[in-house]
């Protein structure tokens, strides 16, 4: 698809999805939930350390939820894991897309694809594959919407779940899960994915307590 055809078609459903999700007019439910903030720093042999976010960068992201964290294991290269929850998104507050954003913070894509990911007592978990580049150094980046025990990774997708969970379960929360790592010099993108994806599976399994399903 053109890029301008995919842009208008992008901002048609979202100007769409606003005015339906302020249109409603039954109280929102909000499930309990455990805040990012205590998602465990421990998992498995990754340990994690916080980063903090910026106020003027929380401004931009909305009123939500967010967890930016660097786990590390052994001497291997580092994972960022980065997730943004919206409690609701009724008011405006939508999920950005790492698409807008990371060339907004300097970064280029390089490649593109989706993938499925395949963990043990999971269904499959679809995810957008990104790498991406500023100057000689290289990233490569997983990342999926999540919402009530679901993935996509479809922008489309996300924003049609939204609407048909608002109507279904009077709910528009959701959330982006995004997990990056760096590309070593002489390291190839199916080494690095694979420590993506090692990383990934202890993370699935303990997303619906703070995104709740």
């Amino acid at each position: 698809m053109r890029p301008g055809l995919r842009f208008s078609l992008i901002a048609i459903l979202l100007g769409a999805t606003a005015i339906f999700l302020q249109a409603r007019g039954r109280s929102e439910v909000f499930p309990p939930r455990q805040p990012l903030q205590a998602f465990p720093h421990q998992l498995q042999a990754w340990s994690g350390s916080d980063v903090f976010i910026p106020q003027e960068i929380r401004n931009v992201l909305g009123a939500g939820d967010f967890l930016l964290r660097i786990y590390r294991q052994d001497d291997s290269p580092s994972v960022d894991l980065f997730v943004a929850y919206f409690p609701s998104q009724r008011a405006g507050d939508t999920i950005h897309s790492p698409k807008n954003c990371l060339p907004g913070a300097g970064w280029s894509p390089v490649d593109s694809s989706r993938t499925t990911l395949n963990f043990p007592g999971q269904p499959p978990l679809p995810v957008n594959r990104y790498i991406i580049a500023k100057g000689n150094e290289r990233q490569l980046v997983l990342y999926w919407y999540w919402a009530h025990d679901r993935a996509v990774a479809s922008e489309y997708w996300a924003k049609f779940y939204l609407i048909a969970d608002s109507i279904r379960m009077n709910r528009s929360d959701g959330s982006l899960v995004r997990v990056t790592t760096r590309l070593a010099p002489d390291e190839s993108a199916a080494e690095a994915e694979q420590r993506l994806v090692s990383f990934a599976g202890n993370v699935v399994p303990l997303l619906n307590a703070y995104v709740p399903r």
